[in-house]
């Protein structure tokens, strides 16, 4: 029979909480939580080069907005007003954008991939270098953006015109 003495489970445990302490503060990486901004009004507010994964933005207020270089993976962008937001080399893979208002928004070199807007219009949008892959998106929708489509993706190195599979 192993006999074990309490206070040796005792600063076992101990020991184990302070080294994931120190592990937590001191790592590199930043722990992910989204954050909650559904349904404010946060016109022209700069999150620029911000880390706001799995964040929800739903029904926000946020035209004029800088996502410029955000991670914005699985941020849940529904019916939110993003009138003239600038979304520029911005990771929006897996982001649901259905029926945000996209009007003259800036996805210069921004990264789409798996994107959920099937019910989203991009009037006026600039998507230079923006890459589609795997998108689900309107075809009268799609249509319009390959006649505008141009540009090559700097991170995945995919052309806009055949991200959107524009003839």
């Amino acid at each position: 029979m192993i006999k074990i003495e309490p206070k040796k489970i005792i600063l076992t445990v101990c020991s184990l909480l302070l080294l994931s302490t120190i592990v937590y503060v001191f790592s590199p990486i930043a722990p992910v939580w989204g954050v909650n901004y559904a349904k404010q009004n946060l016109i022209e507010q700069d999150f620029s080069g911000q880390d706001l994964r799995d964040s929800d933005f739903e029904h926000a207020n946020l035209r004029g907005c800088d996502f410029s270089g955000a991670n914005l993976q699985g941020v849940r962008f529904f019916a939110s007003n993003l009138e003239g937001a600038n979304f520029e080399g911005a990771d929006l893979r897996y982001a649901d954008l259905e029926s945000a208002r996209l009007v003259r928004v800036n996805f210069t070199n921004a990264l789409l991939e798996g994107a959920f807007a099937t019910n989203t219009l991009f009037n006026g949008a600039i998507i230079e270098g923006a890459d589609f892959t795997d998108i689900l998106l309107r075809l009268d929708t799609e249509k319009r953006l390959c006649e505008i489509a141009e540009g090559t993706n700097p991170v995945t190195g995919r052309d806009t015109k055949n991200t959107l599979f524009c003839p």
